[in-house]
Formats: C-alpha cells, sequence, structure tokens
C-alpha cells in the first residue's frame, strides 16, 4: 500500500481545521502530518500527545530526550532528524544531543539513566530490567516521571512506525540534520 502524502488542497475536509493549527504552530506543513492527515483523527491526537508531552514533570531536555531515544532505537531516520532541530530550538546542549544520535552514553549521570531506560523499554517492548529501573530511580526520578516517559515512547512511537511505512520524505528545514543509524561491526 503506497500511503499519500497529503497537502492542505489533498487533505481530507476533516483534517483542514487542524492542518491549519499546524501550519500556525511550526510555520509550515511538515510531511509528517501530511502524512497523517488521511486519519483526521491522528494530527489532531499527535498535537494532543504533544501538548501533554509539554505539560509533564520532565524539562525540555528530558523530553527530547525520550524521543530521540525511542527515535534512535527505532531507527526512525525522519524523527531523529526532525527532533535533533528540535533539541536545537529548545536549546538542548549539543553535546546530549550527538549522544543520543551516536547511541551513546550522556556524559550526566542522571540524563543517561533517563537515555538508558527509554533505550531498554523500546528494546525490551516494555520490560526494563531491574537494574536499569533501579539506576532511573537512584537518579531521582519517580513514578510519575516513569509514566511520563512511557507517554514520551508511545508518541514516537507511533510517528516512527508511521514514518517507517510510509517512508516520509524528509522536510527541507530538517535536512541539515539527517540521520541514519551506524551499523556496529
Amino acid at each position: 500500500m503506497k500511503l499519500t502524502l497529503h497537502t492542505k488542497e489533498t487533505a481530507p475536509e476533516e483534517s483542514q481545521a487542524v492542518i491549519d493549527e499546524v501550519i500556525n504552530a511550526y510555520g509550515f506543513f511538515p510531511n509528517l502530518y501530511a502524512m497523517m492527515a488521511a486519519a483526521p483523527m491522528a494530527p489532531r491526537t499527535y498535537l494532543d500527545l504533544n501538548a501533554i508531552l509539554d505539560k509533564t514533570s520532565l524539562s525540555d531536555t528530558e523530553v527530547q530526550i525520550v524521543l530521540i531515544a525511542t527515535s534512535y532505537e527505532n531507527e526512525c531516520t525522519y524523527c531523529v532528524a526532525a527532533h535533533t532541530v528540535v533539541a536545537g530550538m529548545k536549546k538542548v546542549p549539543n553535546d546530549i544531543v550527538q549522544a543520543l544520535r551516536d547511541g551513546t552514553q550522556i556524559a550526566d549521570p542522571k540524563l543517561e539513566a533517563l537515555r538508558a531506560l527509554t533505550a531498554s523499554i523500546v528494546q525490551t517492548r516494555g520490560r526494563p530490567t531491574p537494574k536499569i529501573l533501579k539506576a532511573f530511580a537512584d537518579a531521582g526520578y519517580m513514578q510519575a516521571q516513569l509514566i511520563e516517559v512511557l507517554i514520551g515512547v508511545a508518541t514516537k512511537t507511533f510517528t516512527n512506525y508511521l514514518n517507517h511505512i510510509s517512508d516520509t520524505p524528509l522536510d527541507e528545514v530538517f535536512k541539515t540534520a539527517e540521520w541514519k543509524k551506524e551499523t556496529k561491526t
């Protein structure tokens, strides 16, 4: 099945209001949303999930760690590139973003515990080891943050999988952050 990359003009009428909201929020109509537009509830769901993530107790940096680490583990070239740009806009330190793009440890132990938990959740399909969970708790995170991480993983898994199925083309604004997972030998 070939999925349609909609434009504002070709998207279903039911998607028009959310498309306008997306354009107002981002200043353009990202290809990810253009793929979602075929199902009017999809772009609305994604906007709402992102708004929920903005209201969690996680900092902007921590949210981007969850989103990029999930995308890294799922090998989503579109989302790693897009969130690299978003992370820059949110002032996430470059060394953190580079570690996430490389799949390596973050120097800050607390943020590394968050990255490791996120990676483990994705790798184990929601069954991180007691050791990973203990490191997360020892870093100062609580049950609430664990649940917030799961919201982030769910949000990104949705878009990662859509991008895999649709082979979403990378928007021009994200091309400077193009990414492909390095294969380790």
